[in-house]
């Protein structure tokens, strides 16, 4: 009996979740549709390069840090890796049974 109760509980609260989620979808679908209209009259009036020199300044300099810094990251993966390969190159991670113990 207590399975039937559990499987009830489930199918009450499961079924309600898809009927929200299918109205959510249709609802989305509609108002995507509704506004597709909209958006073709609206995109010959957006302005995709800026029309001052002072915006398009800010977006080249904006460009100009944003790939220093990806060169940057890159720079400092490298030494890292480097710097990685050198300790491994040492035998460091290698155990020596010579080696006297901290105690």
């Amino acid at each position: 009996m207590r399975r039937i109760g559990i499987a009830a509980d489930f199918m009450k609260r499961f079924l309600p979740l898809c009927y929200r989620v299918f109205v959510l979808a249709v609802s989305f679908f509609l108002t995507d549709a509704a506004s597709s209209r909209a958006a073709e009259k609206a995109a010959e009036k957006i302005v995709v390069f800026p029309s001052t020199p002072y915006d398009s300044y800010l977006i080249y300099e904006s460009l100009v840090v944003f790939w220093l810094f990806i060169l940057s990251l890159l720079v400092i993966i490298r030494l890292k890796l480097r710097e990685i390969e050198r300790i491994q190159a040492l035998g460091v991670e290698e155990e020596d049974r010579d080696a006297p113990l901290l105690e």
